[in-house]
């Protein structure tokens, strides 16, 4: 029902995942990283909503994905923090798995909008957004830096969506369930 690969889950990120997180985001993100104290409030915030998509063959799980979505309670508005997905698991619907989630959150939060930002020299991640109903409403330049790469600001109403891609029938547990906006 998750549309993952099998050997794959998702489920809700716990601060037990930093590690794990910052080691993709490092690789994920080598110029602009976030640090692990940024990471570890994200995930402590109680208006954050982060997932990860881990391993569950023989060993320790391994984090292969993660994404975070945050919103204030009560705020129609929602901002995709960011995704990220290991380099030698791309292209196995992982990140469309992880996006899903985020928005059916939101939905679930009673979101009517969604916001994020992604960098312009980034296509196949634009295209992934644009397949879940957003649209590219400013540029923001040199966001990204060192870099000095443009951020495409993009937006969707969860509502003109409908049900939009669903990755499952409702919120996952903590014990169930690449590009940085």
């Amino acid at each position: 029902m998750s549309g993952l690969p099998d050997g794959l889950r998702l489920r809700r990120a716990v601060p037990q995942d930093l590690d794990d997180i910052m080691w993709l985001e490092h690789v994920s993100f080598p110029t602009d990283a976030w640090s692990a104290s940024q990471m570890a409030g994200e995930l402590y915030s109680p208006h954050g909503y982060y997932v990860v998509v881990e391993t569950t063959d023989d060993g320790a799980p391994t984090v292969v994905g993660y994404a975070g979505l945050s919103s204030l309670a009560g705020n129609p508005v929602a901002d995709v923090q960011t995704i990220a997905v290991a380099a030698d698991q791309r292209g196995n619907g992982i990140g469309k798995v992880l996006f899903g989630e985020l928005l059916d959150e939101a939905r679930r939060r009673g979101v009517h909008e969604v916001f994020l930002e992604v960098r312009a020299d980034n296509p196949v991640a634009q295209a992934m957004y644009v397949a879940f109903g957003f649209e590219r409403i400013a540029v923001r330049p040199r966001y990204y830096q060192p870099d000095g790469v443009d951020a495409w600001v993009m937006r969707t109403e969860l509502d003109a969506l409908d049900a939009g891609p669903r990755t499952g029938p409702g919120p996952i547990g903590q014990e169930t369930l690449d590009d940085r906006s």
